[in-house]
């Protein structure tokens, strides 16, 4: 696996976004308990989340640039390449809910103009049934190392290009859903996309007009990634739209099928943060 083979890449960075919408702290626990060497923890509703407010659903957008300090700190820069190594810092994240929280964070990345991100295919479990190493050893953060050292150097800092038209709110969709050539997808399953089951937002059902394509199809049972060719065929029926219009129920899982979408080579997807619960809110 890659990541095992540059572990020691001093480049790198590696962040743990394994969650439980049922038992919030539980992530941040397993982190304590053991986690890939190296890997700083990020928790999706104190650094990946705003808090809640009357609109805007679940999860709001973080305030980025409380993120991109959070991200320095760990060692994600745009710094030009260093003239000795000639590289740039690079990404993994990963989770153990099949790409459901990680997604977020590598969509926000490149959301932030930082394209240098991936997932880590097969999540925590994956790396564990491969018996690559694992540690309870929380890192330093890059600030914190350099101070420690005698010869410690500047910390470079993130400093964030945001595409900000990556992203629509309620009145976009609401005003752009039924246009030619604009799609609308509900990523959430089956079930909650139609309404017979709502396990956390107050009122059953969908946007009108949303497509469902459930954002646990993109990987396999044990959370590893579909192959290429099968991400392409899931959005053949898509693939000349103008514009894809992408939700959940609060901004979150749906990144999974932006990715998937980016691995198909379909560039049009956009984010609607609120999701289900910004939108039945005002129902």
């Amino acid at each position: 696996m890659w990541l095992y083979e540059n572990l020691q890449d001093s480049q790198g960075v590696i962040i743990d976004c394994r969650f439980s919408l049922a038992e919030p702290d539980l992530g941040q626990r397993q982190y304590q308990c053991s986690h890939i060497p190296g890997a700083h923890y990020f928790d999706l509703n104190q650094d990946l989340s705003s808090p809640v407010g009357q609109e805007g659903g679940r999860h709001p957008l973080p305030d980025l640039a409380q993120l991109a300090e959070k991200l320095s700190s760990v060692g994600v820069n745009f710094e030009e390449a260093d003239a000795e190594s000639d590289r740039f810092s690079w990404v993994v994240v990963y989770d153990d809910s099949r790409f459901g929280f990680a997604a977020r964070l590598w969509w926000l990345l490149r959301y932030m103009g930082f394209d240098r991100v991936a997932v880590l295919d097969g999540g925590w479990s994956g790396w564990v049934a491969a018996n690559y190493p694992v540690t309870d050893a929380v890192p330093l953060s890059k600030a914190k190392a350099s101070r420690a050292k005698t010869t410690g150097s500047e910390i470079s800092r993130l400093v964030p290009q945001t595409r900000s038209h990556w992203v629509v709110d309620r009145e976009a969709v609401k005003s752009r859903k039924d246009l030619p050539g604009v799609v609308l997808v509900d990523s959430r399953e089956g079930e909650r996309y139609r309404g017979e089951r709502e396990p956390i937002d107050p009122i059953a059902g969908h946007i009108p007009g949303a497509v469902n394509y459930p954002w646990q199809e993109v990987t396999d049972a044990q959370g590893y990634c579909k192959p290429v060719f099968e991400q392409q065929q899931r959005w053949a029926a898509l693939s000349e739209a103008e514009e894809i219009l992408v939700y959940c129920g609060s901004g979150v899982t749906a990144c999974v099928n932006l990715l998937s979408l980016a691995i198909a080579g379909i560039d049009t997807g956009k984010l609607y943060v609120g999701g289900w619960s910004d939108w039945c809110s005002r129902l």
